[in-house]
């Protein structure tokens, strides 16, 4: 059985002999094993408990080969040694029995073949994290079997069994075992760090006693060591493009097998060997390098009929004519020969009523208006000197917001001429002398300006048409010096429009 080792090793040898590329690499490491057991015996709880790991230690060689360009997936065959077993403990109650303390250990030592798949992820430089399993095969290497008792009075006993029994049958061990494995961890350049479990699918031991399974399981850490760089296969595929070296054109650079093996960097169809400009596309008849165009406007100088002037691809690389120069191309524009913008598809701003102010401009677009009046007619002057007359006869309560009672007829005669003239609007502007404290005078202001307001809404004139505002002392009609004058600077203006 200790021949096996080197044949197996032969082996993965031989069976790498299929890949372009391999590295080749030693391992080991610690762990614990045990052997999972289940019973039909009726005080099992009890007994298992007794039961511990064996603490072991596994090394041999391991091969890296990947199936992708970058090594990004990779197929990983190895041959180890592994210790493997369990161990059992038990202190017994010399009450009931002869014997004080019961020490077993089963070390079983085997070969083990794992076929493992690798993916390996990139997280840095020269850092990858891997993560990998597969199937195991193992062969018993040799064995040990040892037997300790303390009886109670004192007595030592050992029983040693240096070559355990393998075979079929009752108190023997299967000559070999199957499994899955797993691992996880991460590859620093050459070196790697990985966590393993293993877990066997076949019944490894028939006991004599009683009827039962037994089923290796392996947890531990590995180091492992590639040696030398990656190794090409001579005569196979040195740059890993899937083109045979004795049929690759570029057998020191991976390219496609379209173009013999070699790398085509711009993707224009020329191999990099036969192109003159290898980082820019262009067409076979230019050796590879693209038409000039002198203008950069998108057509190639041999199809364009102006060169050397920016135009349009559907105009042969021509700009279209803009008669009017308002920067809308004749072929778009609605007023060729007019001025406009691109708004108006070239025509200039429409003026709707004719009254020289265009309709952007305009308030009252539909309307014909004056210019200083932003387009809309002017207000007649009956209204605006009915409006004036009542602005003068709004009072309030003295020294408050509150309008006097004596106003509600003017301003409902206000309320008339809005509803009759639906498209005027209102500015209620509120003034007082400079008597007092100026805060006072300005909240005053603004107060009786917003009560006028509310009272026009009351009356069911909309709120968009009203406009409120308090200027407290600082637009006075007179110097304010005398009591006549004071009296003249307190007031409400109303100043009505129609925009």
């Amino acid at each position: 059985m200790k021949r096996i080792f080197t044949l197996l090793f032969a082996a993965l040898l031989l069976a790498t002999s299929a890949f372009s590329q391999l590295r080749v690499g030693i391992l080991g490491g610690g762990h614990q094993s045990n052997i999972l057991e289940t019973n039909d015996l009726p005080n099992w709880n009890d007994i298992k408990k007794n039961y511990s790991p064996r603490t072991g230690v596994h090394f041999g060689m391991v091969a890296d080969l990947p199936f992708t360009k970058k090594g990004t997936f990779c197929f990983q065959p190895g041959v180890e040694f592994y210790h493997k077993g369990r161990k059992y403990a038990e202190i017994m109650d010399t009450t009931f029995h002869d014997t004080l303390s019961l020490n077993r250990s089963e070390f079983l030592n085997y070969i083990d073949i794992p076929l493992n798949l690798v993916l390996k992820l990139p997280l840095g430089k020269n850092v990858k994290f891997i993560l990998g399993g597969g199937p195991y095969f193992s062969f018993f290497f040799d064995g040990y079997q040892k037997t300790e008792t303390i009886s109670k009075g004192g007595a030592y006993y050992v029983d040693e069994v240096l070559d355990p029994a393998v075979g079929k049958g009752p108190g023997k061990y299967t000559s070999y075992d199957y499994g899955l494995n797993g691992l996880a961890g991460f590859e620093i350049g050459r070196v790697s760090l990985t966590a393993n479990y293993s877990r066997g699918f076949k019944n490894i031991y028939e006991s004599p006693v009683y009827n039962g399974t037994f089923k290796h399981e392996v947890m531990g850490i590995t180091l492992g060591v590639f040696l030398g760089k990656s190794v090409a296969r001579a005569g196979n595929d040195r740059d890993h493009d899937g083109v045979p070296d004795k049929k690759d054109k570029c057998p020191e650079a991976a390219g496609s097998a379209k173009l013999m093996g070699c790398p085509d960097t711009d993707g224009d169809g020329i191999a990099d060997k036969d192109d003159t400009c290898p980082q820019v596309s262009g067409p076979a008849d230019n050796k590879g390098c693209p038409y000039p165009d002198k203008d950069g406007d998108g057509v190639l100088d041999k199809d364009d009929k102006c060169p050397t002037v920016s135009g349009a691809k559907d105009n042969h690389g021509c700009p279209y004519d803009d008669s009017d120069k308002d920067g809308v191309v004749d072929k778009d524009d609605k007023c060729p020969s007019i001025p406009g913008t691109s708004r108006y598809q070239g025509c200039p701003i429409p003026d709707s009523d004719n009254d020289g102010i265009n309709d952007e401009e305009d308030k009252c677009p539909t309307v014909m208006g004056l210019k200083e009046n932003n387009g809309c007619p002017a207000v007649k002057q009956e209204i605006v000197e009915k409006v004036n007359y009542a602005a003068k006869r709004i009072q309030f309560k003295f020294g408050q917001a509150d309008i006097a009672p004596d106003s509600y007829k003017t301003l409902n005669e206000i309320v008339t001429l809005l509803k009759q003239n639906p498209e005027l609007k209102l500015s209620i502007e509120g003034h007082t002398s400079n008597d007092g404290i100026y805060e006072l005078n300005k909240k005053l202001s603004q107060s009786r300006a917003d009560n006028v307001k509310a009272y026009l809404q009351g009356k069911g004139i909309d709120a968009s048409r009203l406009t409120s505002i308090g200027y407290g002392p600082d637009k006075p009609l007179t110097a304010g010096k005398t009591a006549a004058e004071k009296a003249k600077n307190r007031r409400v203006e109303l100043k009505v429009s129609n925009q």
